[in-house]
């Protein structure tokens, strides 16, 4: 089933559409806030709710799932309703498409660490409309690291083996939880149903200084729902897949590793049945890289259009940076993220996102050398070893240090799940060997990495 072109009033209209579903859930979950009272209970219940949803570890727990006994019936029927209905995979979902994808990720999975942080991450932040949701809660600014590892926490358990289609996987239990905090979000900024709230024209702000943590400081934001149209709405989930999908699959063939039309099909494949079970539309997925790209072009055109100010958006570039930065030893080479995803998401990208300062001579110049050497060595060297590369090799050792020092390291931010670490742990095992270069790479690459264990994951 292929997706139809998305026009441009169709993305215009799926910026005032969220997700009917979920926001019904969390509508009745919560009681009107235009009380002291009222706001009250909600606070509490919202905490009840984040205690049952971290109990969402597998795909076999979310079969039946009930809530806890302690929990009241206002809650619990709500919750376990709601997982009853979003669980299914949708009817077009292709078992062998996904287990390809699976297969890809783990293939590419530590170079797939490197493209989230300087290609998929990057581009997501260059919507003003999303990026401002972030700027409020003060996720990236100040809590970078959370943001990054919470990003990784959901694509983990999607992209591994039977993420999406086995009980022993993760990855619909991790969406389900994402997709009710999404609309956990909503509520909050919108202080109420956002089927109730499109017939307003402006959530007023309130005092900011009464608000101490990031469900608070999104109530007391305000927001213009005329102009900014739904938080998290069905044209910010669609770009943000595309930033996962289209955008990782677009740096592979920057890198000159590209994938075949039916590799990159199978991938964009799993991350469209993963936007089935967010709440996405279908409407608004692009089954192809052609799709992908004049779909992806088109929201940021439409993006930039719309500009927010204070602009968010360099403030949270910036940060992303520094956090890559923060974990390369050598002072030489520390630019190389910003250079790297200046390399991979344009110069446009890099302006938006405050990056496109200028770089040391010396670093500049040996990341250049470095692109231009490696490109003509690897397509040289293929003419005699198929599949061989060095870029392959190099994003693989950046990638490995980021999943290590930043997305799997417990002393961080938000501390990830045994199981999910466990799991982690388990596949970065396995990228130990590349198996399209040669044994002398695969030793190379070893030494390089050192292979330290993942904090917190059991033998």
């Amino acid at each position: 089933m292929s997706a139809p072109v998305v026009e441009d009033s169709q993305l215009e209209q799926a910026r005032m559409r969220a997700d009917p579903l979920a926001d019904a859930t969390i509508a009745a979950l919560l009681s009107p806030w235009d009380s002291a009272e009222g706001q009250d209970q909600n606070w509490r219940t919202i905490e009840i709710v984040n205690r049952q949803i971290a109990q969402w570890q597998s795909n076999r727990v979310m079969a039946g799932w009930k809530a806890d006994a302690s929990v009241p019936a206002s809650i619990a029927a709500p919750l376990e309703a709601y997982v009853r209905a979003a669980i299914a995979l949708p009817s077009w979902a292709d078992a062998a498409k996904i287990e390809r994808a699976e297969t890809l990720f783990i293939d590419y999975g530590m170079l797939s660490c490197t493209l989230l942080f300087c290609s998929s991450l990057p581009e997501c932040y260059v919507i003003p409309d999303l990026s401002a949701v972030l700027h409020v809660a003060g996720q990236l600014e100040q809590h970078t690291e959370y943001r990054v590892r919470a990003t990784a926490a959901m694509i983990f358990p999607v992209m591994m083996v039977g993420g999406l289609t086995r009980p022993d996987g993760a990855g619909v239990a991790q969406v389900l939880k994402v997709r009710l905090i999404h609309a956990t979000i909503r509520n909050l900024i919108l202080r109420g149903d956002p089927n109730e709230a499109t017939r307003r024209d402006l959530v007023p702000p309130l005092d900011f200084t009464q608000h101490t943590n990031m469900h608070q400081a999104m109530f007391a934001r305000g927001w213009d729902v005329v102009r900014e149209g739904m938080p998290c709405s069905q044209d910010e989930l669609a770009y943000t897949l595309l930033t996962f999908g289209y955008v990782f699959l677009r740096s592979l063939r920057k890198l000159g590793l590209g994938l075949s039309p039916a590799d990159e099909e199978a991938y964009l494949h799993a991350w469209n049945v993963m936007g089935h079970v967010l709440g996405m539309e279908r409407t608004l997925m692009a089954d192809t890289m052609a799709e992908g790209e004049a779909l992806f072009a088109r929201m940021q055109t439409r993006g930039r259009r719309d500009s927010v100010q204070p602009d968010p958006r360099p403030a949270l570039g910036q940060a992303l940076m520094k956090t890559m930065e923060d974990v390369i030893p050598l002072h030489l080479i520390r630019p190389f993220p910003v250079l790297l995803t200046r390399y991979l998401c344009g110069s446009a990208t890099a302006k938006d996102l405050g990056i496109d300062h200028r770089v040391n001579l010396v670093s500049r110049g040996l990341f250049i050398s470095f692109m231009l050497v490696v490109r003509g060595i690897d397509g040289l060297v293929r003419l005699f070893v198929p599949g061989f590369s060095i870029s392959r090799l190099i994003t693989r050792i950046v990638g490995y240090q980021f999943t290590v020092k930043v997305l799997m390291d417990q002393t961080r931010p938000l501390k990830l799940p045994p199981q999910l670490l466990n799991q982690v742990a388990g596949m970065t095992d396995g990228w130990k060997t590349d198996p399209k270069n040669p044994a002398w790479v695969n030793r190379l690459e070893q030494r390089l990495t050192g292979r330290t264990p993942i904090q917190g994951a059991s033998a």
